[in-house]
């Protein structure tokens, strides 16, 4: 209820306070687990994976919070290669690559060029380590990009580009959800990033005014070096801060499309991607139930 309420009511400068005294005493956590040799390997990282339901060939999307996982064998390295190695050469694996440490909203008041190749990630280490490996595509959107790896990393990255909404069926997040895809929280929660939750937005005729009224005109530095011009959309922030997201945890729940588990030492949730936006969409149409209005309308 603290979190929820410096989120919404709290200045920025009081919030990054907050986050920063919190990686202070997690880093502090770490270094104890390192100095007692409890540390997490990729096997058994593997085996946490295997145990929550992700296979061999799957498409998985992953919202990572390293920190939460425990001291790692290897890093960030640790965590790709463990899902790799559980979803094999058949599966693909997806990270955020959003170039917004916060709302997008703000970030394109300052920054209105993309480069596929050099803007980095700001979705936490492993993201960047991830979109700076060989054979990753990135998706061509400027606020809310996604990196691939495997046989369906093209497919998922190649249509983004130039679409005014980020979440709509030309999307990596829409298109997972064609393809049976999944989406891992490892130690993160449905508040704190599960973009797909955005879907809807752009599946339905959406009655909140969920994206601020400006359009942004930005460039595009392709992955060739080409310059493109596309205009995006962004979230509104005053609907943003209405959104509570954890409070639809009991509805996937119930229409069990979303298994919890334990990865290392980071409570994390494996989703149905498809089964989420169908029952989303199932939930809205009948009772008015959106991440701003979790209890319907």
């Amino acid at each position: 209820m603290l979190k929820q309420f410096v989120l919404k009511y709290a200045p920025e400068l009081l919030l990054n306070f907050f986050v920063r005294i919190k990686k202070k005493n997690r880093r502090k956590t770490l270094l104890k687990q390192k100095i007692r040799n409890k540390i997490i390997t990729k096997q058994q990282l593997i085996d946490d994976l295997r145990k929550i339901g992700l296979k061999s060939g799957d498409s998985v999307l992953v919202h990572c919070s390293m920190s939460k996982i425990g001291y790692l064998q290897d890093g960030a390295n640790t965590i790709i290669d463990a899902l790799s190695e559980t979803i094999g050469e058949n599966g693909t694996l997806l990270f955020p690559s959003f170039p917004a440490k916060g709302r997008n909203k703000d970030y394109l008041e300052q920054n209105l060029r993309f480069d596929c190749k050099n803007t980095p990630s700001r979705m936490g280490v492993v993201t960047e380590s991830f979109r700076t490996s060989n054979g990753v595509f990135r998706s061509l959107h400027p606020t809310d990009s996604v990196c691939a790896k495997g046989p369906l990393a093209e497919y998922y990255t190649n249509s983004h580009l130039g679409q005014l909404t980020p979440y709509n069926e030309f999307s990596p997040f829409r298109k997972l959800c064609n393809k049976g895809g999944k989406i891992l929280m490892l130690g993160t929660t449905l508040n704190g990033a599960c973009t797909n939750l955005h879907t809807l937005e752009d599946a339905v005729e959406f009655k909140f005014p969920v994206y601020d009224k400006k359009l942004y005109k930005v460039t595009i530095i392709d992955s060739e070096g080409h310059l493109i011009e596309v205009q995006t959309k962004v979230h509104n922030p005053e609907y943003s801060a209405k959104r509570n997201c954890d409070a639809l945890k009991p509805i996937f729940e119930k229409e069990n499309i979303l298994v919890d588990g334990i990865i290392g030492e980071a409570k994390s949730m494996l989703i149905d991607a498809n089964a989420m936006l169908d029952t989303m969409i199932k939930y809205y149409n009948e009772k008015g139930v959106t991440m701003y209005t979790p209890h319907g309308s």
